[in-house]
């Protein structure tokens, strides 16, 4: 039986079955547990979705799935009900992610690494502020997604694990301790990321695009925020900056080479090779901030050293790079 492999007729006869017999009935019947994550939404009633896409299964393949055959999450329940065109909601709202945490960890930096409370207009605002960004899927929210009261909290969170704070820590993420820690180390420039992403967000500039995917941003880490580093990556791939810098590079008598390890795509490759090579931005959007880009702020690289150049922050510069290489060599 393929997992997953079932249709909305399967989802609707179900759904009559829930109704008939009752929430506990259904689930006692099937063993499944009150959905903890995800429910599914149908005609103004609420299903626990897991139980609904194991017992669909019934309708298609002549049995329902067992609750430890499949996961009630993204990559199974609620994706397939979803792509059957139903209501998905989350139960809970997601972990905050390090770009909501280098805002929030901002404000309790101004002020004095105080929590702030929930009628604080500077929550409020920043509560706003949050719903706007499109780090979390609308379907991954509820109604309480980043309201005052949760951001009130997380400030406390934060608040309460600066090694100055003497009392009992509130319960907070190992994320929080990062950024807080980052915010300890190198306060101009996670201040400087902070105000980069208000004023990308107040703009619509990091709230209208996602010019890469997130499977692909996977293998990147980011020491800016994972939208400032979208637009960080997103301008390397400006092809009218690599062109230009490509040309000037020849125009100078230089050779298309990586500047870091110094492999050069048409001498491996011959024709196949000739022309190619990748651009990377040399200077993140947290130190530089905006700005013209100049030819001078990019630099030629090979697809391998690109990666190991974003692969863990700080990001060396290619020339840095180039020292570890020869250094191993």
């Amino acid at each position: 039986m393929h997992k997953g492999a079932i249709d909305r007729e399967a989802v609707l006869k179900t759904l009559d079955e829930y109704d008939r017999m009752g929430r506990e009935a259904f689930l006692a019947a099937y063993g499944y547990g009150e959905a903890r994550s995800y429910l599914l939404v149908h005609e103004g009633k609420e299903y626990d979705s897991k139980a609904v896409a194991g017992v669909a299964h019934r309708h298609v393949h002549g049995r329902a799935l067992k609750p430890d055959e499949f996961s009630g999450g993204r990559d199974h329940a609620a994706r397939w009900l979803r792509d059957l065109g139903f209501q998905v909601k989350s139960v809970r709202n997601p972990d905050w992610a390090r770009d909501e945490l280098i805002l929030a960890c901002a404000l309790v930096a101004k002020n004095d690494w105080r929590g702030l409370d929930a009628g604080d207009l500077r929550v409020v605002e920043l509560s706003r502020l949050l719903q706007l960004m499109p780090v979390h899927a609308q379907a991954e929210r509820n109604e309480t997604f980043r309201n005052p009261n949760g951001v009130a909290r997380k400030t406390f969170d934060i608040a309460t694990r600066h090694p100055d704070y003497r009392g009992r820590p509130t319960n907070g993420g190992a994320l929080d301790r990062v950024v807080l820690q980052d915010f300890l180390d190198r306060p101009a420039e996670m201040e400087n990321s902070a105000r980069l992403l208000r004023e990308g967000i107040a703009s619509g500039e990091l709230t209208a695009t996602a010019p890469v995917s997130d499977d692909e941003m996977d293998d990147y880490s980011a020491p800016e925020g994972r939208l400032l580093l979208r637009k960080h990556v997103a301008r390397e791939r400006n092809r009218g900056l690599r062109k230009r810098k490509i040309d000037a590079v020849l125009k100078q008598g230089g050779t298309l080479a990586c500047e870091a390890c110094g492999f050069d795509f048409e001498r491996q490759y011959g024709e196949r090779g000739a022309g190619y090579i990748e651009c990377h931005h040399v200077v993140p959007l947290h130190e530089a901030g905006e700005g013209r880009t100049k030819l001078a702020d990019l630099a030629l690289i090979c697809a391998n050293c690109h990666r190991m150049i974003h692969r863990q922050a700080p990001w060396p510069t290619p020339k840095q790079l180039r020292e570890v290489i020869e250094a191993r060599r």
